[in-house]
């Protein structure tokens, strides 16, 4: 039985998600945090540390898989501390493979 609103015999739209996370998140193990929870949801990218302190995520695949992510870093579960995200959705860049900590 379909659910109110799914789509059924499509599949789901790829797209990119960037996420800058303010916080204490550098030094303390964010960015391996923020690849394992990518990889367990399927999806590609990278977290780079900026030099103001904040981490860019950078990540591809499903728009679902993209959002669990983002819950994810706003979960209060990350190491360190974020105390803020602010996001850009995107089109997906393809090309794009594993998930990298830079």
């Amino acid at each position: 039985m379909a659910v109110v609103g799914e789509v059924v015999g499509e599949a789901e739209r790829t797209v990119r998600l960037t996420a800058w996370v303010r916080g204490r998140v550098q030094g303390v193990g964010f960015r391996w945090w923020t690849r394992s929870r990518a990889l367990e949801l399927g999806l590609v990218g990278s977290a780079a540390n900026l030099r103001d302190g904040r981490v860019e995520v950078n990540a591809e695949g499903p728009e679902s898989a993209c959002r669990e992510l983002l819950v994810a870093l706003r979960s209060g579960t990350t190491p360190g501390r974020v105390d803020s995200v602010v996001e850009r959705w995107s089109e997906a860049r393809d090309g794009t493979t594993g998930f990298a900590e830079r």
